[in-house]
């Protein structure tokens, strides 16, 4: 298995002939609005460029898993940086079959989108030769989540293939842990960028949490959401720092945009 990082959230898990294209976020650098005006320093998104080889890898897609999208079906409470303009219409102009959670799917297919499979949490379903369950996410702590309007994660489980968790939109949670205790990932993916609006607290994993998923993970982890928005403050190095200061650096990928990760079956 191969992992093509490409931005952001969005990157594409090559198993065999499969490219499975994980929520796609293809804007160019700017297009979209700041995230946050006042608390951080206000960039419109994305704050860097898609890398070189993204379209190359993109082209190749055979499938694509969404992580979550929308909220009351309101057209600017859209979930931009994992499902924006050019991801849709790239999902709608290929075809391209579409996994993702159940409360998703009908915002989804009323924008064209070809959804074949819809999960619900802690539900398991068919998935290419294999299984994809869906872990409960939650978007940020106290009353943040239902502002945030919660996501999932996705353990997928593929023959011959190490199994990955992509925690999703998430601060660290009982049911975050179960799927890294229980379902016992191959590799894990974890959204770094610690990020946070105007107002509220956090609506991804702090930097302790981070820590905390780290040191949970039975495996390898993959540290993704870095860079990429002006409300996601942390960065490579710092994450790296604190990483080194726990001893988890060597369990950690964090990869640059562009980079691919290949992972073996244990």
């Amino acid at each position: 298995m191969k992992i093509h990082h490409l931005r952001n959230a969005t990157f594409v898990i090559e198993s065999g002939t499969h490219f499975i294209l994980i929520d796609p976020m293809l804007s160019e650098k700017g297009t979209l609005p700041p995230f946050a005006y006042f608390r951080h320093k206000c960039r419109r998104n994305p704050i860097v460029s898609l890398p070189d080889n993204a379209h190359e890898i993109i082209g190749k897609a055979t499938h694509c898993i969404i992580t979550h999208s929308q909220k009351l079906g309101i057209e600017l409470l859209t979930h931009t940086d994992h499902f924006d303009p050019p991801g849709r219409d790239f999902l709608r102009k290929n075809n391209i079959p579409v996994a993702c959670r159940q409360q998703d799917s009908s915002y989804m297919k009323k924008k064209g989108i070809n959804v074949q499979t819809a999960v619900n949490y802690w539900q398991t379903e068919q998935f290419l030769d294999g299984e994809i369950t869906a872990i409960p996410a939650l978007h940020g702590h106290s009353w943040m989540h239902t502002f945030m309007a919660n996501g999932v994660g996705f353990f997928i489980s593929l023959p011959n293939e190490p199994s990955i968790y992509i925690s999703g939109d998430t601060v660290f949670t009982n049911d975050v842990e179960r799927a890294l205790t229980e379902f016992k990932p191959d590799i894990a993916v974890v959204a770094a960028g610690s990020a946070s609006l105007d107002l509220g607290g956090p609506i991804l994993m702090p930097l302790e949490e981070i820590i905390t998923f780290i040191r949970t993970a039975p495996n390898k982890v993959i540290a993704n959401h870095l860079e990429a928005l002006n409300h996601c403050p942390t960065t490579r190095s710092q994450l790296k720092q604190e990483l080194e200061k726990y001893g988890l650096l060597s369990k950690t990928f964090i990869p640059n945009d562009g980079e691919t990760i290949t992972i073996d079956v244990n």
